[in-house]
């Protein structure tokens, strides 16, 4: 048995709690959303420049006008997916936000049907239907506690659609370059847009306590540089379907680290939607899990 064929599986795990911290460190700081946001994109960029400009300089002349179209595409979806999930973090809790913003499935399943023409069973979409109807089930509780709540799980579900977006225009990027060259590529034009989008907005770029940057600079090493580029170089070898139902255990680390860290209280409402959407997940995995079954006992013996 090659081993080598977990190790997307294994690099999806250790992103997974990377990106866990994420919703922690945000909501510590003390600068506006749009703010944390570029910063930790640019941290991101600076700290992969170096490997950047000494293994992929001769790899940029080999991208296509698609390549850049779409890498840029992807690091505008990005910049928004930081600006509406962090701000979502100003109006509801770690629990909500970080469950609807990694809420996926759907958005990927219809994504990789028009995008890619992979079929969707009826598992899989019942699947996210479930997931979706979790999510119902915390924007409901949520909204029982004020309206403000709701707006933050509103702004969270947009958020999802945006990484969503962003990985499906990165799919078809990552299979043909490398994880350094797309992940510069895509942090860089990231960060540009957050740049202007702050200059535009009248955010203001400094002053911010030395702990705020200390919270941009981890936020660019852990969630960043070592969750989502796990994501990335996992799409080479699996489905975004696949990264997109893996990422739906962030929740699970956000919530344990916004109890300890930020003394979060999870409500009834947050545990039965929450619940209901692993429900979701399980199906999805059991089902992937039954395919690749069936299609092993189909093939002939060598």
């Amino acid at each position: 048995m090659n081993s080598s064929r977990f190790y997307p599986y294994i690099a999806l795990v250790i992103g997974v709690i990377a990106v866990s911290t994420s919703a922690i460190f945000v909501k510590l700081t003390s600068a506006p959303a749009p703010v944390v946001a570029f910063y930790r994109l640019l941290f991101s960029t600076i700290l992969i420049a170096p490997l950047f400009f000494i293994k992929c300089i001769g790899e940029v002349k080999g991208m296509a006008k698609k390549d850049w179209i779409y890498s840029a595409i992807a690091g505008v979806l990005l910049a928004f997916h930081f600006i509406l999930w962090f701000e979502s973090l100003n109006f509801t809790s770690v629990a909500s936000s970080v469950v609807l913003v990694t809420l996926q499935p759907l958005f990927s399943f219809i994504g990789t049907y028009l995008f890619f023409k992979e079929k969707v069973s009826g598992i899989a979409a019942a699947s996210g239907i479930t997931a979706i109807a979790g999510s119902v089930v915390i924007s409901w509780g949520d909204f029982q506690i004020s309206g403000l709540a709701l707006f933050g799980d509103i702004l969270a579900l947009a958020a999802c659609t945006m990484i969503t977006a962003y990985l499906l225009f990165g799919q078809g990027i990552r299979k043909r370059h490398s994880l350094t060259l797309y992940t510069f590529i895509v942090y860089g034009i990231s960060s540009l847009t957050l740049l202007i989008y702050c200059l535009l907005f009248q955010f203001p770029l400094a002053p911010y306590p030395v702990t705020d940057w200390y919270y941009f600079l981890v936020l660019a090493l852990v969630p960043t540089l070592l969750g989502h580029s796990l994501f990335n170089w996992s799409i080479k070898w699996v489905s975004t379907n696949v990264v997109s139902v893996m990422i739906l255990f962030e929740p699970v680390g956000a919530i344990i680290l916004a109890y300890y860290f930020l003394g979060e209280k999870v409500i009834l409402s947050q545990v039965i939607g929450g619940s209901i959407i692993m429900v979701g997940i399980i199906l999805f995995l059991l089902e992937s899990r039954l395919k690749k079954t069936s299609k092993n006992e189909l093939k002939p013996a060598s």
